[in-house]
């Protein structure tokens, strides 16, 4: 007979944290277990799942292409599980706007908060991805009571922060050892445009800028079309965008984001809601 496989919770959790931090060690101390224990929980995981799920290097570690395949699994299951213990019992009413980056908004953060609003039919939830001045615009109208951004753009004083990497993509034909090296950028206002560029400068990089674009799908097209490489969160890097040859470019900056309230908010049982799912998932 053959034996059911189970995803354990904890097995997937190590995983995510590996996968958002980049780095074995720095996942163990963010869990709180030792570096041993986490790789021999990850090794562990790979077992079930039957394939290797990280690339494994002297810089750190990155998703194998079942690595990257398991990911939204992976974040949307611990995303429901924390918000079962949660919310079970307790029937949640009312409106919540949320204002998301672009670059999250195409991540697993909607599908966790369209999972919350079908545990409570009671409430409605909207997710608004726009230009910085529309964001602030919605917000202090009371459309949006949480914005999600890089942290010089969010409305007010963040009530909490986290630093999310950022990794190469590359399109297919690329020569990442190109000199100067082509690179798809954001348009300004980025809030990481300039510190990708200010990387491969202290790398001694010459570049230059061969696509821009104001959108987060606009880029991914240039990048699909093998224009150049580019700087993108790990979530939003398809399987066939993972750089090759890592070493061949500098590492990249963390992203800063904070999540701000609005005031007139606190005690709302539904935004603490949100609020939650929003700091467990990114």
């Amino acid at each position: 007979m053959l034996m059911a496989r189970d995803l354990e919770t904890a097995l997937l959790r190590s995983f995510v944290a590996a996968v958002r931090e980049g780095s074995i060690s720095r996942a163990a101390a963010a869990l709180g277990h030792t570096q041993p224990g986490l790789s021999q929980q990850l090794r562990k995981l790979e077992s079930v799942v039957g394939r290797p799920l990280l690339h494994r290097s002297s810089s750190g570690v990155s998703p194998t292409r079942a690595g990257e395949e398991l990911l939204p699994y992976a974040e949307r299951i611990l995303s429901l599980s924390a918000q079962a213990l949660a919310e079970t019992g307790r029937a949640l009413t009312g409106h919540c706007g949320v204002g998301l980056l672009e670059d999250l908004a195409a991540s697993q953060l909607p599908q966790a908060l369209a999972d919350l609003a079908r545990l409570h039919p009671g409430a409605t939830l909207e997710v608004l991805s726009c230009s910085n001045a529309a964001m602030r615009e919605a917000y202090d109208a009371g459309r949006i009571q949480l914005v999600l951004d890089a942290v010089p753009d969010i409305p007010g004083p963040p009530r909490w922060t986290m630093r999310a990497p950022l990794v190469w993509a590359t399109g297919q034909g690329v020569d990442v050892r190109a000199d100067p090296l082509p690179v798809v950028l954001f348009s300004n206002p980025c809030s990481w445009r300039t510190s990708v560029l200010e990387a491969l400068e202290r790398a001694g990089r010459r570049w230059r800028v061969a696509f821009e674009s104001n959108s987060l799908v606009g880029v991914l097209a240039a990048v699909r079309a093998g224009l150049g490489v580019a700087a993108l969160m790990p979530a939003n890097v398809e399987p066939a965008m993972i750089c090759r040859d890592p070493d061949a470019l500098p590492v990249l900056p963390d992203v800063e984001f904070g999540l701000a309230r609005h005031p007139r908010t606190d005690g709302d049982p539904l935004i603490d809601a949100v609020e939650t799912v929003l700091r467990r998932i990114i």
